[in-house]
């Protein structure tokens, strides 16, 4: 979807919609969100809907940080615990590694 066509009171309505459905557990559309309308918030001549989009902008990039930290952790803590974690490891694992003790 071309922004440059689209008015801005449905940039804002898109904005803020893909913001609110980050909160389904959707961290990647938060990333979007923050990437797509970038240039809409901080580059663009100023208009009325810009602040909050700015604001929204903001906050989904915000969100998906906080994402991409807490899942580079838990990959980071589960990767080098899992052999350690014996019986409870191989409960909450989707593929068990073959000769792994």
């Amino acid at each position: 979807m071309d922004l440059s066509k689209v008015p801005n009171e449905k940039k804002l309505y898109l904005c803020r919609w893909y913001f609110r459905v980050g909160f389904a557990l959707l961290p990647f559309v938060w990333t979007v969100n923050a990437i797509w309308f970038f240039n809409e918030a901080f580059r663009k001549p100023e208009y009325e809907e810009q602040k909050n989009i700015k604001k929204y902008v903001i906050m989904s990039a915000i969100g998906s940080s906080i994402w991409f930290v807490l899942l580079a952790t838990w990959i980071t803590t589960f990767q080098l615990n899992r052999a350690s974690w014996g019986e409870f490891a191989d409960h909450i694992s989707f593929i068990i590694p073959v000769g792994t003790p």
